[in-house]
């Protein structure tokens, strides 16, 4: 457990620092939250970075929700 949330944390970072390589590192060079996340980027860093944290964190806990529900 303790393992995911180190990576999670790195992707946070790495979102601060290059918004779109947090997102890629989570989703890949080819999905929409990729491509959003480099036009907000293109467009203006801090809405890129913004955007990034958002995917990363409220996505993931929907994801941890899902897995929640599918084991009950």
């Amino acid at each position: 457990m303790a393992d995911g949330r180190c990576c999670t944390f790195l992707e946070i970072l790495l979102a601060v620092i290059l918004p779109p390589l947090g997102v890629f590192l989570r989703f890949g060079c080819c999905s929409m939250e990729f491509c959003i996340c480099l036009l907000l980027t293109i467009l203006g860093y801090i809405p890129g970075i913004i955007y990034a944290i958002y995917v990363l964190v409220a996505l993931d806990s929907d994801r941890h929700e899902r897995e929640y529900y599918a084991a009950a």
